[in-house]
C-alpha cells in the first residue's frame, strides 16, 4: 500500500510544499490514511506529518507553504501500526540526519526494532517505514557511505517493500524497490521518484521505471542505478510515456468510477486494435502450448479468471484451472513442473498475492510465466516470459471497472485466437467471433445509455438493504462475483456472489419478504435460471435480473435490466455494466464515495 513522492532541485524552491502536494494528491488511491511531507534546506529539515486526507492535512499544517531544495510526501494505508500521527511517514533518523519514507511491509519488524533499540536508536513508532530508515542509519554508523548502507539494510529488511531517504548533509536522495513498485522522474533541473506513474507525469514525461533489486542515487541533475545486491551500476536510458496526464482527471464526472465506467467503450476499442496489431499475441499462445495452463489473479482479476476459464473450455475446448492467486502454491505448488502455463492477471502487475505465485514458480524453476497487467514497467511484467498490456490508461478509482472488462475481453480474444489454432473452432467460426467482438464498443455504449436508469432506480430501492445475494450461471458466474464485490467494496453492504444452482443448498433459507437477489444470466442460461428465480420468488423474495430481453426471464422478474443482443459468449462483457451501475448509484445514495472506499487500496503490495 502508501505511496511516496520524492524530489530534489537545484536550488531551494519557495513552491517545494506546493510541489510536495501535488505529487502526493495523484497518489491518493494507495493510501488515505495518513500523510506527511518533510522538506530540506541546506542541512535543515521541516517534518510535517499527521492523520487524515491530503487535502485535510495540507490545510492544517501547511503543507503547500514548505520550501527546500528536495523533499519526500508519504501517503499511508496502515498495515504496521494504526493510523496515527507518529505512525505517519516520513520518518527521521535517532539523531535527526536522514529522513525516508516507505511503501510495502518489512515482516520483521518488531525484531529488528528490537535490536535497534538495544544499539541505542531512538525508536519513535509502531511503522514499519521508520524500520527502513533506522536499518539505513544502522549500516551507515559503519561504512560512512550510503550506498553500502542502503546494500547493508536490504540483508535486514525482509519483506517487499520500495523507500526513498535523504541525509540532510548531501543534497542527493537515495531511493530502492524491493519487491514494491517504484518509478524514477527525470526533469529540467530535477529528479523525482514514485510509487505510481500519476505522481510523476505532471512534472514530466520522461520515466525509468525500476526492476526489483534496484537503488538509485540522485541529484537535480544527474542518476546512477545500481544493483542492490552487489553495487553494480546499471546502465539505462530514460523513456518518453505517451500516457496524458488527463487520463487522471475526472473529465466532468461526479467520481472517477463513473468517468471509467463510460471509458470502457473506448479502452475496448483500444485493446481490440492494440491485440490486433501485436506480433507479441501469437508470442504469448506459442507459450500457451502444452502444459496445463493456470489463470492466476486476486480480486476483480480472479473473477475475470472464473469467466475466462469457460471461455477456453467453449472455443478452444482447453482445460484451464482458475486460481485465487493467494491459494496458488497451496493448490497446486506440488504438481507443477517445466511445462506449466501461470498466466498472471493483475491491473496494476504489483499485487503482492500474484508475485509471490511468480516468485515461487521462479524459485522451483517450475512454469512459464505469462503477464496480463495495465501497468507497463511493473514487476509483473519484468518477471514474464510473454506478456500482454491492458491498454486502460490510468484507472483512479479503487473499484476495477475498465481494468476487469479489459481483462475479459483480451482473455476471450486468446480463447478465440487459441481455438482457431487448434481447430476446435473453425476459420470461419472465428472470424465471425473476432468481428462481433470489435462491435463491442459499441455494444458497451449503448448498454451504459440504455440501462443506466433502470439502475438508478435499482439502486435507489436496495440502498437501505442490509444484506443481498448475487447469482450466476456457467460463463455468468465470474459476472456474479465481480457484482458482489462490487457491492460489498463500495456500498459496504454484505452481498455473496455464488453459483445459482448453490443457492438452495443451504443459502435459500435467508430468503424472506422483499429479501433482494440478483441474478445475471443470459438467454442461454434461461432454461435453468429460470428455475432458480422461482426458487426465490415462490418464498416472497424480490428477483432481480439482467440479461439480454427475453420473455420467460422478464416475466418471472419483479426487476428487469435488458442489456442489448449479442453472442452469447459476449454476453457475460455486456451485464458487468448494470452491476456496475447499480453498485456505484447505491454507494453516492448512502453518501460514500466510491472512488476511495474505506479500508481498500487500489494496489495491494502486502500479503
Amino acid at each position: 500500500m502508501c505511496g511516496i513522492f520524492g524530489i530534489t532541485f537545484k536550488q531551494t524552491r519557495d513552491d517545494l510544499g506546493e510541489v510536495l502536494v501535488k505529487g502526493g494528491k495523484n497518489l491518493t488511491y494507495r493510501g488515505y490514511d495518513s500523510v506527511g511531507c518533510v522538506a530540506v534546506e541546506g542541512s535543515r529539515a521541516d517534518l510535517r506529518k499527521d492523520v487524515g486526507t491530503i487535502d485535510e492535512v495540507a490545510r492544517k499544517l501547511k503543507l503547500p507553504e514548505m520550501r527546500g531544495d528536495r523533499g519526500i510526501c508519504q501517503l499511508r494505508w496502515a498495515t504496521f501500526g494504526a493510523p496515527s500521527k507518529v505512525n505517519a511517514q516520513p520518518h527521521f533518523d535517532t539523531k535527526g540526519e536522514m529522513a525516508g519514507a516507505h511503501n510495502g511491509n518489512i515482516v520483521n519488524t518488531i525484531q529488528l526494532n528490537e535490536e535497534f533499540k538495544k544499539e541505542g536508536m531512538s525508536i519513535r513508532s509502531t511503522n514499519d517505514g521508520e524500520t527502513c530508515i533506522h536499518a539505513i542509519e544502522r549500516h551507515f554508523k559503519k561504512t560512512k557511505d550510503m550506498k553500502k548502507a542502503i546494500m547493508g539494510a536490504a540483508k535486514d529488511l525482509h519483506g517487499d517493500y520500495a523507500y526513498v531517504v535523504t541525509r540532510f548533509e548531501q543534497k542527493t536522495m537515495y531511493c530502492a524497490k524491493m519487491g514494491s513498485s517504484l518509478y524514477l522522474g527525470i526533469g529540467k533541473e530535477f529528479v523525482c521518484c514514485s510509487s505510481d506513474l500519476p505522481s510523476i507525469l505532471p512534472f514530466t514525461k520522461y520515466i525509468i521505471p525500476l526492476r526489483d533489486g534496484e537503488m538509485v542515487e540522485f541529484t537535480y541533475n544527474t542518476y546512477k542505478i545500481f544493483e542492490v545486491a552487489t553495487g553494480k551500476q546499471i546502465e539505462r536510458k530514460a523513456e518518453k510515456s505517451t500516457l496524458s496526464v488527463e487520463a487522471a482527471s475526472k473529465g466532468g464526472y461526479p467520481h472517477f468510477m463513473l468517468k471509467e465506467i463510460h471509458e470502457q467503450p473506448s479502452r475496448v476499442s483500444t485493446l481490440l486494435k492494440a491485440l490486433d496489431d501485436s506480433k507479441y499475441v501469437d508470442v504469448f499462445l506459442d507459450h500457451m502450448a502444452g502444459g496445463d495452463v493456470y489463470l492466476v489473479g486476486s480480486g476483480s482479476s480472479y473473477n475475470a479468471c472464473v469467466t475466462s476459464a469457460y471461455y477456453f473450455n467453449r472455443l478452444s475446448r482447453r482445460k484451464v484451472v482458475p486460481v485465487i492467486a493467494g491459494q496458488f502454491e497451496s493448490l497446486y505448488g506440488n504438481v507443477l513442473n517445466k511445462d506449466s502455463v501461470i498466466v498472471c492477471v493483475s491491473q496494476s502487475g504489483e499485487t503482492k498475492d500474484v508475485l509471490n505465485a511468480v516468485n515461487f514458480c521462479k524459485k522451483n524453476r517450475v512454469g512459464r510465466i505469462l503477464g496480463v497487467m495495465n501497468v507497463l514497467g511493473s514487476s509483473l511484467m519484468h518477471a514474464s516470459e510473454a506478456y500482454l498490456p491492458l491498454a486502460c490508461d490510468l484507472e483512479m478509482s479503487v473499484p476495477a471497472t475498465k481494468t476487469f472488462v479489459n481483462q475479459l475481453v483480451l482473455l476471450v480474444y486468446l480463447a478465440i485466437r487459441l481455438g482457431e489454432r487448434n481447430k476446435s473452432l473453425s476459420k470461419a467460426e472465428a472470424k465471425e467471433l473476432r468481428g462481433r467482438l470489435h462491435d463491442l464498443p459499441e455494444l458497451l455504449e449503448r448498454t451504459i445509455n440504455e440501462t443506466m436508469h433502470s439502475c438508478d432506480r435499482i439502486a435507489a430501492e436496495l440502498h437501505t438493504k442490509p444484506d443481498i445475494y448475487c447469482l450466476g450461471y456457467g460463463m455468468n458466474h465470474g459476472i456474479a462475483l465481480e457484482g458482489a464485490l462490487k457491492i460489498k467494496e463500495i456500498t459496504y453492504t454484505h452481498c455473496e456472489g455464488i453459483y445459482s444452482s448453490e443457492f438452495k443448498h443451504g443459502p435459500l433459507s435467508i430468503v424472506d419478504e422483499g429479501y433482494p437477489v440478483l441474478y445475471v444470466t443470459s438467454r442461454e442460461e434461461s432454461h435453468m435460471i429460470i428455475s432458480h428465480m422461482n426458487e426465490v420468488s415462490c418464498r416472497h423474495g424480490r428477483v432481480i435480473c439482467i440479461s439480454e430481453d427475453d420473455k420467460g426471464l422478464r416475466h418471472n422478474s419483479h426487476d428487469f435490466v435488458a442489456v442489448p443482443k449479442d453472442h452469447e459468449i459476449f454476453a457475460p462483457i455486456l451485464n458487468v455494466v448494470p452491476v456496475q451501475l447499480i453498485a456505484y448509484y447505491w454507494s453516492v445514495k448512502k453518501g460514500i464515495d466510491p472512488d476511495y472506499p474505506r479500508n481498500l487500496s487500489k494496489t495491494i503490495t502486502v500479503d
